[in-house]
């Protein structure tokens, strides 16, 4: 197969399963280096680097510690040297309603914007400076189809991230590109993974399928090789753009 990541190295946050697992899984074929971020498995992410042949490197962090993004970041420095491309894949959906106590609503809003934002924005930020002195790089950031149509009632926190997540890759694309900094956000709608399988168990009356003109989810292997792709060199011109993945269910 072509290998037109040869000699890349990129973290992928939460890529130790889920559609974290399949970008790392697609990088590797495509001939890149993965560093795989993951938060509480270790027995799970070292079955992935087994499944890859040893092919990388995995770190653990905490994304909903603020100082832990950098500390991640750090630590991939020193073991690559160089790293070209940053994925943000790591996210949560909690579900939460508005007539939930206080306490418990501020509580979930906060961890869902330390691990699906502000945890982005860090390592983003770190990765930039790095890119800025080592002749570039790519950022990818996993954002939802609910960043852009708006979420449900009791997912407001997990819509409002993914859009500010959208957001960031527009800044960053507008104020970078010219120091050879490129973002890309990918937006999926439902992708046939873990998270989603519990959040339809949940809701016996969810509108999933039916509310998709191709009349399926996607597959985490869709998603995966569109980010190899936004991580090729020959892409720099989708810098600022935001990919649509939901078969049509929300069109823009």
């Amino acid at each position: 197969m072509e290998k037109p990541l040869q000699g890349q190295t990129v973290l992928v946050t939460g890529g130790s399963e889920g559609i974290g697992a399949v970008i790392v899984e697609r990088l590797v074929l495509e001939g890149a280096t993965p560093i795989i971020h993951y938060s509480q498995d270790e027995v799970v992410a070292k079955a992935l680097l087994t499944r890859i042949g040893g092919n990388g490197h995995i770190l653990k962090a905490d994304l909903a510690d603020a100082a832990e993004p950098f500390a991640l970041w750090q630590k991939a420095v020193d073991l690559a040297g160089r790293i070209h491309g940053l994925v943000n894949n790591a996210g949560i959906l909690t579900e939460i309603s508005i007539d939930c106590p206080l306490q418990d609503w501020n509580a979930v809003w906060k961890r869902e914007f330390q691990i699906n934002f502000f945890s982005a924005a860090s390592l983003s930020r770190e990765a930039i400076r790095h890119f800025q002195t080592e002749g570039g790089g790519r950022i990818v950031n996993i954002a939802s189809r609910a960043g852009q149509r708006g979420s449900s009632a009791n997912a407001m926190p997990y819509g409002a991230t993914k859009a500010a997540l959208i957001n960031l890759t527009k800044s960053i694309a507008h104020s970078f590109g010219r120091e050879g900094v490129t973002a890309v956000a990918i937006a999926p709608g439902w992708v046939r993974t873990r998270m989603a399988e519990d959040v339809i168990v949940t809701h016996d009356n969810l509108p999933t399928v039916e509310d998709i003109p191709i009349g399926d989810m996607a597959e985490p292997a869709e998603i995966a090789e569109l980010v190899a792709f936004v991580l090729r060199y020959s892409q720099e011109s989708l810098n600022g753009a935001t990919l649509d993945v939901n078969g049509g269910s929300y069109i823009r």
